[in-house]
């Protein structure tokens, strides 16, 4: 096998998938990605065994073949190859030829026949959807992350569902974490989704879905067997499925009762990144006081000191004293786009809602902590 591809061409896409690549699995293939030469373009693969990714480039073909390399060592030799142009060249004992005029590398590689196959996913029934808005869909829900020692299904996954009825078709997103949730909407009118029934996809493979969300207008998703599928025009992931069931979520959403207290989205997000400065592993809560027109967050730790922030608000319910975690709300209105965002807070021992003022597709639920 030989060929000479522009190093424009697939250097960012192998910075890409050291994600998956760098994920440790009981298989050393998977360390490398599988290129494969036919025509006039390379295919690239690369799978953890959860998580597949196959992606077509141009390139000058002089020899078709297939060879597995190191992904990041390839990665390493492209990104600060001197010449644009690289010669890529299979010899003999799996040994691999990098190279141009006066460098050169010779990297071994292994057995392409060892490497684990992806699932087919060309016949998969897809939905075609705006690639802008299901970028934020994942921002906004991959923020509340898994957890590598959970083996809770819902919380190392995100869960995605079509809702489908008379009035209205909506693709939602979930994701918890125990201490939170999220929930992000995706209203749509034309076309069929195939995903008739909730699915949990794992979050560190909608991670690397992310990294391939660029400009282009649309992506094509849908389900084959146990997998979620994504197709871009030359690019596509499988995410194999997670088994289990959703809590239901619903159940914690509870509207029309307490207080909806707007406030300068930026100001409070600000106000709380000072009072978690004090914040450690031992000491991670910050005090809301809600009176009348007025909210007081404290800060204590006494391994460290305390502090107080006063803000200004619209509220004129009897007082109400909570306690959060600061990152939970700094994460949400990190992500909630209007410049006014809307709380929603009952008691001490209730959960507290937080969205925006005009677009409610996002909702973070997040409950209290003991004080």
């Amino acid at each position: 096998m030989k060929f000479v591809i522009n190093k424009n061409d697939i250097r960012n896409i192998l910075g890409k998938v050291q994600g998956i690549t760098g994920r440790r699995t009981n298989l050393a293939i998977t360390e490398t990605v599988l290129i494969q030469a036919k025509e006039q373009t390379i295919k690239i693969v690369a799978t953890d065994l959860e998580t597949g990714f196959e992606g077509e480039y141009p390139a000058t073909v002089e020899s078709e073949g297939t060879i597995a390399i190191n992904a990041k060592k390839l990665f390493e030799i492209v990104r600060d190859f001197p010449s644009d142009s690289i010669d890529i060249n299979e010899v003999e004992n799996r040994w691999i030829e990098i190279g141009k005029e006066n460098i050169e590398y010779h990297i071994v590689g292994m057995n392409p026949e060892d490497f684990p196959d992806i699932p087919q996913v060309d016949d998969a029934p897809l939905f075609e959807m705006d690639t802008q808005s299901l970028k934020r869909m994942i921002e906004k829900t991959i923020i509340i992350g898994g957890a590598p020692d959970d083996k809770r299904a819902h919380i190392n996954g995100i869960y995605f569902e079509n809702l489908d009825d008379d009035d209205s078709k909506t693709l939602k997103m979930v994701s918890t974490d125990g201490s939170r949730l999220s929930t992000v909407d995706y209203p749509y009118k034309n076309g069929v989704c195939p995903i008739e029934k909730g699915v949990l996809i794992p979050k560190k493979g909608l991670g690397e879905v992310l990294k391939f969300l660029g400009p282009e207008k649309t992506v094509a998703i849908g389900l084959k067997d146990s997998h979620f599928v994504l197709k871009k025009e030359n690019e596509s992931f499988t995410i194999r499925l997670l088994e289990g069931e959703y809590p239901n979520y619903k159940d914690i959403i509870v509207r029309g009762i307490g207080h909806d207290v707007p406030v300068d989205r930026q100001l409070f997000l600000m106000v709380l990144k000072r009072m978690s400065i004090l914040s450690s592993e031992n000491y991670r809560g910050v005090i809301f006081n809600f009176e009348k027109n007025l909210l007081t967050v404290r800060a204590t730790n006494p391994e460290i000191g305390e502090s107080r922030e006063d803000m200004v608000i619209k509220f004129a319910g009897d007082p109400i004293e909570a306690a959060f975690n600061p990152k939970y709300f700094i994460d949400s209105l990190g992500v909630i786009e209007d410049e006014t965002a809307v709380i929603n807070i009952v008691s001490s021992d209730k959960p507290c809602l937080v969205e925006g003022e005009k677009d409610k597709s996002y909702l973070s639920i997040i409950m209290p902590m003991k004080i």
